[in-house]
């Protein structure tokens, strides 16, 4: 249902653009719309509504009705990316411990405040591999 609302409603909008872009302008210049040239109305003179004015009228309220329906099915269709509940995390480890069965780690040298750091423990590097 909604898709075939959002298909009525760009179908509707194209019609109510195209009526639009054929009706002919009401006034010959802007001034007329402001009280020029002996205007009585103030989006200029009112005349007998053409076929072509019914016809946007009707397409427009045909385009109100959709959108108001779009918006309702859109609020009921939304989800929400949040989930309910937070994920259970695991409990961090406390620095310097193991998991259960794991070699001991060595905690890091502790140094004052200020004072020059230790050098970092250095390792001897890897041998070369034999070339054959």
């Amino acid at each position: 249902m909604f898709i075939l609302i959002v298909i009525i409603h760009i179908v509707v909008s194209l019609i109510i653009i195209a009526l639009v872009l054929l009706q002919a302008g009401k006034g010959a210049d802007i001034g007329s719309a402001f009280g020029g040239s002996g205007s009585q109305a103030v989006f200029g003179s009112m005349s007998t509504p053409t076929v072509l004015g019914k016809l946007t009228t009707a397409v427009a309220v045909v385009f109100m009705l959709t959108s108001f329906t779009l918006a309702i099915l859109a609020h009921r269709r939304a989800t929400t990316i949040m989930p309910a509940t937070a994920p259970v995390a695991a409990p961090a480890a406390a620095p310097g411990s193991s998991p259960p069965g794991a070699p001991p780690v060595a905690s890091p040298p502790a140094t004052a405040p200020g004072g020059p750091a230790a050098p970092a423990p250095s390792s001897p590097p890897a041998p070369a591999p034999a070339k054959q």
